[in-house]
């Protein structure tokens, strides 16, 4: 690893720390200037393809996944760490379901699980979009079904 400061070739590794979601953050110390610098390993994963309600085919991007759940969560009481844990939750569950493609179907419902069980109105919301409500019925019949699901589980 060269040195950002003075490019030397030669460092040592003073601090190595499992940050989750397959990084390794390492302290460095340069031997020629002894200055101190972070660098970040990253496991290469194989790409996942994602196939599309029309079939299309397109790379697995975590960040839609993040900007759906903001969308969804937007003036919630829910904290940024804990939308990051959702996001790495579900795109465990997609590195774990073992396929180099996944439908976006399955994708959009581990969503929604995650969803349902942090913040019901955020639920509500993702599944108005993602399930294309068309009418208050569609709506009415969502919340319905949660209202039983969440009695059933208080009693």
């Amino acid at each position: 690893m060269n040195c950002p400061y003075c490019s030397h070739i030669e460092t040592k590794v003073t601090d190595s720390r499992d940050t989750g979601n397959y990084t390794i953050r390492r302290r460095r110390e340069c031997l020629k200037c002894n200055r101190r610098f972070t660098t970040y390993e990253y496991i290469e994963m194989t790409p996942i393809y994602v196939i599309k309600k029309d079939g299309r085919r397109e790379k697995f991007d975590r960040t839609k996944i993040k900007n759906g759940l903001l969308k969804a969560l937007e003036k919630r009481p829910i904290q940024h760490e804990k939308i990051e844990e959702i996001v790495d939750i579900i795109e465990e569950k997609i590195r774990r379901y073992g396929k180099e493609e996944i439908e976006s179907k399955t994708i959009g419902e581990y969503v929604m699980d995650a969803l349902k069980d942090t913040d019901h109105v955020a639920y509500i919301r993702f599944a108005s979009v993602y399930r294309s409500f068309t009418d208050v019925t569609s709506f009415e019949k969502e919340v319905k079904e949660l209202i039983e699901q969440y009695s059933g589980e208080r009693k």
